[in-house]
């Protein structure tokens, strides 16, 4: 998976197509990315314990990795990302324009 926590991204489908957040979370082993503010659910829970609150929450839901595109600040757009291998050291680079994400 190529997006990291910290990543701009730009979500281009579902509920929130055109969007952009940030990336919290990056989830590999499902290919999901929680993002900063967007895909906001409410649940209803039961206290467990004494460590969890009741009531009703606001929790963030991670949404498929495929369904976003990092951002690049090189041309203003959504980019796929190639590797670059200089010295030993992999960067990412768009593939538009070469300009280091």
């Amino acid at each position: 998976m190529k997006i990291r926590k910290g990543d701009d991204v730009l979500v281009l489908a579902g509920k929130y197509r055109g969007e952009r957040a940030t990336v919290e979370e990056a989830i590999p082993s499902t290919n999901q990315v929680i993002l900063e503010g967007l895909n906001i659910v409410k649940r209803h829970t039961k206290q467990s314990g004494t460590t969890m609150q009741a009531g009703i929450i606001e929790k963030a839901m991670p949404l498929d990795a495929s369904n976003v595109a990092l951002w690049c600040g090189g041309h203003k757009g959504p980019a796929k990302v190639g590797i670059n291998e200089a010295d030993g050291v992999k960067t990412r680079v768009c593939r538009k324009c070469g300009e280091a994400l």
